[in-house]
């Protein structure tokens, strides 16, 4: 039960950093960040690259709870 709680937190906190994700790279653009084209590579600074580190954590949590819950399942 407890995992599946976990997994659901996770699941949940993953949809928030890639909402949020989408978002700063469209208000990037707004602010003069992007070149119209999006041809060019972009280094992540600051709170953007910590938004895209956490969600790459969260996504390997997530991954984790489901093999634990088919592993314990039985």
């Amino acid at each position: 039960m407890i995992l599946a709680i976990l997994q659901i937190i996770a699941s949940i906190a993953i949809m928030a950093l890639v909402l949020l994700q989408e978002r700063s790279a469209g208000l990037s653009g707004i602010f003069g960040g992007g070149d119209g084209g999006g041809g060019f590579y972009q280094t992540r600074r600051g709170a953007e690259k910590a938004v895209f580190i956490s969600t790459i954590v969260f996504a390997i949590f997530f991954c984790g709870l489901a093999i634990l819950r088919l592993v314990y399942r039985g």
